[in-house]
Order: structure tokens, then sequence, then C-alpha cells
């Protein structure tokens, strides 16, 4: 068996594999473990180049290949203990995304999510070529519970949102050796900004197509909490009152789709000091400012839970 060739070049990873089994060990290495199966094995070529920001978990990598399918089987997630979400934007030729019992097919342009944590195929006739941006669940500023409704499905980047999303990602495709730069963590969460905001319109879309008044609701109070994480009096009581529901309606809520309300807040507001404690420009602004840019007021608190979360103190999250 062939080892993929992997080397470096400006910041990039590169990886070059000229049979399935090569293939196979380097895609589970760039992304997940998968299985990797072919219908024409006999000349397969395949190559990625990206960038993986590996104390941000993030991952925006162009994958160029002969036709194949890729499989995340129920006993590969078993060996797992993360969770990601993979956007698929289909570059050239034509894919098939099935997962959650539905299919989606992405044309050039087209845009399609999935999740690590549940098993899918990803299948392609012929040589094709795609820009894949994996991260963690708790990286989306949308509960990963109601992103099930929108797994994969076809996303148009023709019309709507995706008409704006889609060529951003393309652009950034071009010219994948930006994320390697000084700006690169802060470019790639603009990104995630953007297919946060793609992701929430296609909720609205089917929430109200589906008129599920529990998601509508839960929609409703994710946003909420989204606008106000800088506020240090956020808490279940005003979330409530904002929504005249009972603060027992609130708990119920979030208890049905295993979190709480408190660890929800507490998770956004962390992940937000996270993001900031690595943008360049803010380097300059103490971790105070930052802690309290997003609720924070108690410096030492902050340190604690900042620590139980990512290992290391946030200045030393920033030195790293």
């Amino acid at each position: 068996m062939t080892a993929p060739a992997v080397v470096k070049s400006p910041g990039l990873d590169l990886a070059v594999a000229h049979d399935i089994d090569a293939w196979r060990r380097a895609t589970s290495d760039s992304f997940v473990p998968l299985k990797v199966t072919a219908d024409r094995v006999a000349g397969f070529q395949g190559s990625m180049r990206g960038k993986r920001l590996e104390l941000e978990d993030l991952s925006m990598i162009e994958v160029s290949a002969s036709g194949h399918a890729v499989h995340r089987t129920d006993e590969l997630i078993a060996a797992s203990d993360r969770k990601y979400f993979k956007l698929g934007v289909q570059l050239a030729g034509t894919g098939l995304l099935l997962q959650d019992g539905r299919e989606a097919v992405v044309r050039p342009g087209d845009l399609a999510v999935y999740s690590t944590d549940r098993p899918y195929t990803l299948a392609f006739d012929g040589d094709f070529r795609s820009l894949i941006f994996m991260f963690p669940h708790t990286a989306l500023d949308l509960p990963a519970e109601a992103m099930t409704q929108i797994t994969a499905t076809t996303i148009s980047g023709s019309s709507g949102l995706g008409a704006l999303v889609s060529p951003f990602l393309l652009r950034l495709a071009d010219s994948l050796e930006s994320i390697a730069g000084p700006n690169g963590t802060r470019l790639v969460h603009n990104a995630l900004d953007l297919v946060t905001t793609l992701f929430n319109g296609e909720l609205d879309l089917r929430g109200a197509s589906s008129r599920d008044p529990h998601q509508l609701l839960l929609g409703r109070i994710h946003d909420f909490i989204e606008a106000h994480l800088g506020d240090p009096d956020l808490s279940p009581g005003s979330i409530a009152a904002a929504h005249y529901i009972s603060t027992r309606h609130l708990h119920d809520l979030f208890r049905e789709v295993g979190t709480t309300v408190a660890a929800s807040i507490r998770e956004r507001r962390l992940e937000r000091c996270r993001r900031d404690l690595r943008d360049p420009v803010l380097a300059d602004r103490p971790v105070t400012v930052i802690a309290a840019r997003w609720g924070f007021l108690d410096s030492a608190h902050f340190s604690r839970i900042f620590r139980a979360a990512y290992g290391e103190s946030p200045t030393g999250y920033r030195a790293g």
C-alpha cells in the first residue's frame, strides 16, 4: 500500500494519494475516520490542500479526486469523542449526500451540511472538486439539535443567502494561503459567522413552513441569548420574561434538548472570549476587558471556568 504524500507549502497542508487505501488514510487524518469505496480503483487520484487551525479545531480543505464514496459508519462514530459539522461547497462535478433519511444532490456552487456524529455517505460518480469547512458543534451559534432539520439538504449557491455566502467561500478556496497568514484565524471565524447566518436562514424557512411552535420558540430564545451575551444580567428570568413564558417552561425547553440555560449561556460566552483572545486585531486588549465584553465581570471566576473548558488559562491560551 502506498502512503499518501503529505508536504507543507506556504503554510498549507498538502496530501496526494494514488490509490484508495492511501486516500482513506489521508481523508481520515484530515477530517474524521472514514470508510472509502470506489467502483473503479485503477488510476485513482486524489489530492487535498488546506489548513487546520489546531487551537480552534477548525479546518478548511479543498479536495480534488476521482469518483468514489466516503462513509461515516456507526462503528467509526463509536470510536470518536468529538462532534463536528462539515459544510461542503461544490466547486466542480456533482455529488450525492445522504444523512438523516434525506438525499441532497450538490452541483457547482451548491452547499450542503452534515454532522460527523451520525452516519452519512458522500458519493461522487466522476472527477470532482469540493471545499470542506469542518468545525465543532460547539463553534456554531445555533443549537445542534435544530441542525438536524437541514443536514443533507441542498442549499443553493445562486439564490437567497446562499448567493452571498457561496461566492465568499468559493473565493476563499482560490486563496487558501490567506488562511495560513497572520489574520487566518479571524478570516475563518468570519466565514463561520457567515455560515451561521446561512444556516439560521435555512432554519427560519423550514420553521415557518413546519409551524413547530417548540422549534420556533427555541430558535427565538437562542437568537435572544446571542444578541445579549454581553449583558451581565442575562439570566433565565430575563430570558423567560422577554418571551412571556415561565422560567420553568424555559428550563423544560432546554432540558428536552439535553442542556441547561446556564450551560448554554456559559458555553456561548466562553466561545466568544476564546475567539477574541486569538484575534490579532484585539491583541492589545486586556483579558479582563475581553471577559467583561461577554458578560464575565469576575476575572477570577472567568479564569477558572476558561481553564476548565479549554485546559489552560486565558493568558496562556492567548500566548499559544
